[in-house]
């Protein structure tokens, strides 16, 4: 029993680490985009990560790291992610990176509403008032009259649907298929993607302080993600979602150092609405799965 628990506290460690470096990625992804082309700084991106990820895995897997039983479903992962990224990229040379990663964070709640359609299963009322909650979360960060109202915030509002179709995805593929092989091909699907664009939108970065922050984007993209391979393979996904809103706060943190822009009172109150029903969501599944698996005997 202390075993689990410290392996479950190892991994909301991992967890909130990952949350860090994806928040500090996307504070740098803002800054870039300013001077350079989205689509440039995403080859960078996914180049860096690829070829990290390659360096990382290959000595100790060798070409193992290639098997997989479903390439059709790590090519479509790999395109699901390559969507978000563009949408992401796009969204943050519009928004402000705290209240992008509030609306982004809406996704597991739209996975519960995927799951009632697409699976047919029974959602219990508490879950459609929490979807609700999410979703009026949202409408105050983005509400008539504020900053945000205008067709951008339709970048990350598809980013939730691509985001969530993509997480569905991962969900059934962790069932058969080895994370870090998964990894692997993600980061490649996505450097091939992108490597097909570049030649229409090259541009060559002008100072080396772009140079240094487009490695940095790649560095922490790889880190985040292996921190949450580490994650969740020390604690399930409902343990550590409510941990994964610790987004927001870095975001938000990020946004102040670097823009010096913090959110009005209002769009406080939204992220924080969706922060709390995305993490009651994960604490009620949580909770639903200790009560269907009884106890194991001493």
């Amino acid at each position: 029993m202390n075993s689990l628990k410290a392996n479950a506290l190892h991994g909301i460690g991992f967890a909130v680490l990952a949350t860090a470096c994806f928040a500090t990625l996307d504070t740098t992804t803002r800054h870039v985009s300013a001077g350079l082309s989205v689509l440039v700084a995403l080859w960078f991106r996914y180049a860096i990560q690829a070829v990290i990820t390659t360096i990382v895995v290959w000595p100790g897997r060798g070409s193992q790291i290639l098997r997989t039983l479903h390439p059709r479903f790590q090519l479509a992962r790999g395109l699901l992610l390559f969507a978000c990224s563009i949408l992401a990229f796009l969204s943050l040379k519009y928004m402000p990176v705290g209240e992008f990663t509030a609306i982004t964070l809406l996704a597991p709640l739209v996975i519960t509403l995927l799951a009632a359609w697409m699976l047919k299963e029974k959602i219990r009322p508490l879950r459609w008032l929490l979807v609700l909650g999410g979703f009026i979360g949202t409408l105050i960060i983005i509400r008539p009259g504020s900053q945000h109202f205008d067709w951008t915030v339709l970048l990350p509002l598809m980013l939730v649907g691509t985001n969530s179709g993509f997480q569905l995805l991962t969900s059934k593929m962790s069932k058969t298929e080895d994370p870090i092989t998964t990894h692997f091909y993600t980061g490649w699907i996505g450097t091939a993607l992108a490597t097909l664009i570049l030649p229409f939108v090259w541009e060559m970065p002008n100072d080396w302080t772009v140079w240094l922050q487009l490695l940095l984007m790649g560095v922490l993209a790889s880190i985040g993600h292996f921190l949450l391979i580490l994650a969740y393979g020390r604690a399930p996904a409902a343990t550590l979602t409510p941990y994964m809103y610790s987004q927001i706060g870095f975001a938000v943190l990020g946004g102040w150092l670097v823009f010096n822009h913090l959110p009005d009172q209002w769009t406080f109150m939204g992220m924080g609405l969706v922060a709390l029903c995305g993490a009651l969501g994960a604490w009620l599944t949580l909770r639903e799965n200790r009560v269907a698996i009884p106890p194991a005997q001493s």
